[in-house]
């Protein structure tokens, strides 16, 4: 009885799963139509929506549907169609049986000879890209990615434009997890900025704006990568990141440009940047990483810009498990602790280090003694720097006049320095809204809003030569006008009816 039961639990398995490769073989040919439907109409939207589709579909690739799919849109004797089947890795007998499963619709589609698009060619390889990068076969993926942009640049159709800003961000994606080979111990990250640099030269003399966004982020992670700063630099110095790109490249482009500039001590501008990137970061689950990221990076130059970040911020449920280190970090730099902010440093050291935020974080000891004296210049009005010696730990009166002097510069604290007598005087606060601070501040919130609505105008999609059509119908309603005043004058049509045809238009 058991026996039996466990056979029919097994074959009910087998049943679902071939259920769920069907259905995946079925969405990705619905896709080719789009496909098809972008090149004739020349609309990429339709490849979009295709690219988009990829998410979904991820978690359901397996062999054996990239498989089905090539062996129902090629045929034997194609020659694309023995790459891919190549590149999917499958066996001779996992081949036929999956050539046995869909004999009949094969049959059937010997009669057709079109031969697929190239937009289709490239959209099944991106799929062979995602599966072994899923799979972790990154040697495989490196040498198909490098075979495939080769093709696309060979190609060279503008119908291929958001398919190739797809391809080249798996090429990258691929060498970035390749160990250097061993003749040259090059690493394979260094190795391919000749073909990235390539790419973006053809895809800004193309006009392929979708590259051009996509290959500039490429490169930045790759000179980041490699602390090449003074080369990320001079790329975004010397190149125009497209207005018109895709929300996700800008809020990458962000990113990595507000990294740069917190490495060359800009925080201002780096915080502006980091700001932007997580308000154009997706709100779905899939860019949670990309989110945290950026997160972690603003909070360490909040810091370093000596403000506190808002503890709302820590409790959002996508942040409050991944933000718990700079959580202890934000807390020993509040209160000014000198002894606690090493010892945080020290345990989470592995966590910034995998974040690349712990060069940064080394630079917040300054802060974290700058802002024990903010604390203390708002609890006494007067204290020696001998008491602020032992309360921040600093070795020597020295130190101490030395940091409240550069803290005064800075405008951390309104205070002044009785040299001959050893103490430090603060300054009554006075009444903040008779200041420029309120009006500044309330200047850039009306800016930024500002600026967010011409970024949302400028990224409202409409359908293409739309204005041809009304200029179209415009001009035939003038052409039908004109040629109804001619047989009004001959005398063809009386006004009566003219008017009842006017009335219609």
């Amino acid at each position: 009885m058991a026996d039996s039961m466990e056979g029919v639990v097994t074959e009910g398995e087998q049943l679902k799963t071939e259920n769920v490769e069907q259905k995946t073989v079925a969405d990705i040919r619905g896709n080719f139509t789009l496909l098809e439907r972008a090149v004739t109409q020349f609309d990429s939207r339709f490849t979009l929506r295709a690219l988009r589709s990829i998410s979904s579909l991820r978690k359901r690739l397996t062999d054996r549907v990239l498989c089905s799919v090539i062996v129902l849109t090629y045929s034997s004797s194609n020659a694309t169609g023995r790459v891919l089947m190549e590149a999917v890795g499958m066996d001779g007998e996992a081949i036929k049986s999956v050539v046995a499963q869909y004999k009949e619709e094969i049959q059937h589609n010997k009669g057709n000879t079109k031969e697929p698009i190239p937009e289709i060619d490239v959209y099944i390889a991106i799929l062979i890209q995602v599966y072994l990068y899923d799979s972790k076969d990154h040697e495989e993926g490196a040498e198909f990615s490098t075979q495939l942009v080769d093709k696309i640049r060979e190609l060279n159709r503008r119908t291929l434009d958001s398919l190739a800003a797809k391809a080249y961000f798996y090429f990258s994606l691929f060498h970035e997890e390749l160990d250097p080979k061993p003749p040259s111990k090059q690493s394979p990250v260094i190795a391919i900025r000749g073909k990235l640099l390539a790419a973006l030269r053809s895809s800004v003399l193309r006009k392929d704006l979708e590259t051009q966004a996509s290959v500039t982020t490429l490169l930045l992670r790759n000179y980041l990568s490699t602390a090449d700063i003074t080369q990320a630099d001079l790329l975004v110095a010397q190149t125009q990141f497209p207005e018109n790109a895709p929300n996700n490249q800008v809020a990458r482009y962000l990113y990595y440009l507000g990294r740069i500039r917190a490495i060359q001590l800009s925080y201002t501008e780096a915080h502006e940047h980091l700001t932007s990137a997580t308000r154009k970061s997706p709100t779905n689950s899939v860019a949670t990483g990309f989110y945290q990221t950026s997160m972690k990076l603003l909070i360490v130059i909040e810091l370093l810009m000596g403000d506190i970040p808002d503890r709302a911020v820590f409790s959002q449920p996508r942040l409050e498990r991944a933000l718990e280190p700079y959580f202890r970090l934000v807390q020993a730099v509040r209160v000014g602790d000198l002894q606690g902010f090493p010892r945080v440093v020290q345990t989470y050291a592995s966590t910034f280090h995998r974040d690349g935020t712990y060069t940064l974080i080394l630079r917040l000891r300054q802060n974290v003694i700058t802002t024990g004296i903010r604390m203390l210049s708002l609890s006494y009005s007067r204290i020696s720097l001998r008491d602020i010696c032992i309360r921040v730990g600093l070795g020597s009166e020295e130190s101490a006049e030395y940091i409240v002097a550069k803290a005064i510069r800075d405008g951390v604290i309104e205070a002044t320095i009785d040299h001959e007598k050893g103490f430090m005087q603060t300054k009554q606060a006075g009444d903040i809204y008779a200041t420029r601070e309120p009006g500044e501040v309330f200047h850039e919130r009306i800016r930024a809003c500002l600026t967010l609505h011409d970024e949302c105008v400028k990224a409202m999609r409409y359908p293409m030569n739309q204005h041809r059509l009304e200029l179209k119908n415009a001009q035939e309603a003038r052409d039908r006008e004109r040629e109804l005043a001619k047989e009004i004058q001959e005398g063809d049509i009386d006004e009566d009816d003219a008017a009842g045809d006017f009335d219609g238009l």
